[in-house]
């Protein structure tokens, strides 16, 4: 029987998604794991992949074409099936995209030579948009120079947005004719980022911001250097051979089970992996200490000169965190509830579970895990104020602090209390590593409903935390300390530990806040009452 497929939601704020590229015509078989096309969101563009098999009998979209969430946007099923009924008695479908495609293709170049004199097979590409709150890209680093030849899926530029640093790959053949960006320079969304087309094209027709200025300066030069550069442009696209070809649907799969994609095989196109190698992922017995850990970062290093100032320009990161905070700070009522806690038993708890072969996990981990657990039972404390409702939040979500040289990111575990302790582990070492090495995706910082901020690893005891918005709430985890304690009238060596709850008084009242630290407190307390 015929299956609709529709427009997927990939992001949390995506309405519409744009079918950048078809992988299977009309009429082609499609097998479970297959990508059926690229889908551009608000975001990003995302590989979606078939989670059926049969044949593509329509296509509801036509490529370079946009439709909303939830409609059709495709239709697999057996050859020669009647679909009539799921499209509603439309025309064939390759007939229905030739004609559109007929009709559309006149005002597609009417519309081009109008904007601007661009001359035939030259393509103009914008600073994107990568996440939903970017207003303007910082070109971290070219990895093409003017001159260059430039092969769709090349990594042409970092893009450091006000989440993240994220590649940027070109969607077309051709040679790197301007950038329209200087390395380290910042340019807002939707202004000329690069130029791409065959080789001595003149462009001058072609409009340009005033940042491009540095970049064809010295056109000659790089022209002249382009064949030695061409030799360093592979070495220079290494640095993204960390990124692992895998399916949307494999990689949530995977942040799910804890499985660690870059051990993982593919066995979809040029070895990438789709749901099924998830599924069938049997790990290798390795030792857990092997893991990479993951360190603490401090803010960059700055140079002492006596009686000397200096200067350092802000990242894009920074300037961002100052206005996120400083909004927080200032538009959220925030108060604070403290409490101490004997972590004793957890601490007998961990070495238990760190005895089993294979497992290795940190209080960091037991604490998310506690945390998790303890916002099912208060689901108050997992929402968000909306103006004039408050939002009750369906997932747990857990944001983890990782101080990074820029800053403070905010990676998020997705479904935090359907995880275990290993998972948790897993992902947070991932998140970690590859935050300090700016290889997290926008998609991987959003949709937190709680965060954690743990200074406990620097041997700070207490402190406050600034709520992360639109969360309501902020765990501030201390040192675990070795102190005298009072246990059944008599003064014992026990450990204890701080916690400090930020709330947003709008939303969590301060009697909603206490009962979430009296369970929170529980769980770490008595660490088997998790398993109830």
């Amino acid at each position: 029987m015929a299956e609709v497929i529709t427009m997927p939601r990939l992001s949390d704020t995506m309405t519409e998604g744009k079918v950048a590229k078809w992988h299977k015509k009309v009429g082609d078989k499609v097998k479970e794991g297959d990508i059926l096309a690229e889908i551009e969101t608000d975001k990003a563009v995302q590989d979606f992949e078939s989670e059926i098999e049969g044949t593509l009998l329509y296509v509801g979209v036509e490529e370079g074409a946009a439709a909303a969430v939830d409609s059709v946007l495709a239709i697999i099923g057996n050859e020669g099936e009647d679909i009539s009924g799921l499209t509603g008695g439309a025309a064939a479908p390759s007939a229905a995209s030739e004609e559109t495609k007929s009709e559309e293709q006149p005002k597609a170049e009417t519309v081009e030579t109008a904007s601007a004199e661009v001359p035939a097979g030259v393509e103009v590409i914008t600073m994107p948009r990568l996440s939903d709150t970017m207003t303007e890209g910082k070109v971290a680093k070219w990895h093409k120079n003017v001159g260059d030849t430039v092969k769709e899926g090349d990594l042409l530029a970092e893009i450091e947005t006000d989440k993240a640093v994220q590649d940027f790959e070109s969607e077309f053949n051709g040679v790197l004719l301007k950038q329209g960006v200087e390395e380290g320079g910042a340019s807002p969304v939707d202004t000329v980022l690069a130029i791409i087309g065959p080789a001595g094209t003149d462009i001058s027709s072609v409009g340009a911001p005033k940042s491009a200025a540095p970049a064809s300066e010295k056109p000659a030069e790089q022209k002249a250097e382009a064949k030695t550069e061409e030799k360093a442009a592979p070495a220079a696209n290494t640095s993204s051979s960390d990124r692992v070809a895998i399916s949307p649907l494999a990689k949530k799969m995977a942040q799910d089970k804890g499985v660690d994609i870059n051990s993982v095989q593919g066995s979809g196109e040029n070895g990438r992996i789709v749901k099924k190698d998830i599924e069938n992922y049997q790990p290798a017995a390795k030792s857990a200490a092997s893991a990479p850990a993951a360190s603490a970062a401090a803010q960059v290093a700055v140079n002492f000169v006596q009686g000397e100032d200096t200067e350092t320009p802000n990242s894009q990161v920074r300037n961002i965190i100052a206005k996120r905070l400083s909004e927080s700070k200032f538009s959220a009522p925030h108060y604070y509830l403290m409490v101490e806690i004997n972590m004793d038993k957890a601490i007998e708890a961990r070495k238990e579970i760190n005895s089993i072969p294979d497992t290795k996990i940190s209080f960091n981990d037991m604490i998310i895990k506690a945390t998790a657990i303890a916002l099912r039972k208060h689901p108050q404390v997992n929402s968000s104020w909306a103006g004039d409702k408050i939002i009750h939040r369906g997932n747990i979500n857990v944001g983890v602090a990782v101080a990074i040289p820029d800053g403070l990111v905010v990676p998020v575990l997705k479904n935090t209390d359907q995880m275990s302790y290993t998972q948790i582990s897993a992902a947070v070492k991932d998140m970690a590593s590859r935050a300090k090495n700016k290889g997290l995706k926008a998609n991987e910082m959003e949709g937190s409903t709680f965060s954690i901020s743990n200074l406990g690893m620097f041997g700070i005891e207490t402190f406050t935390s600034i709520i992360n918005q639109p969360n309501s709430a902020i765990l501030s985890v201390g040192a675990i300390i070795e102190k005298p304690i009072v246990k059944n009238g008599q003064i014992v060596v026990g450990n204890t530990m701080k916690l400090s709850l930020a709330c947003d008084h709008r939303v969590v009242d301060g009697a909603t806040g206490a009962q979430f630290l009296q369970t929170l407190r529980t769980y770490l307390e008595n660490p088997l009452t998790l398993l109830l």
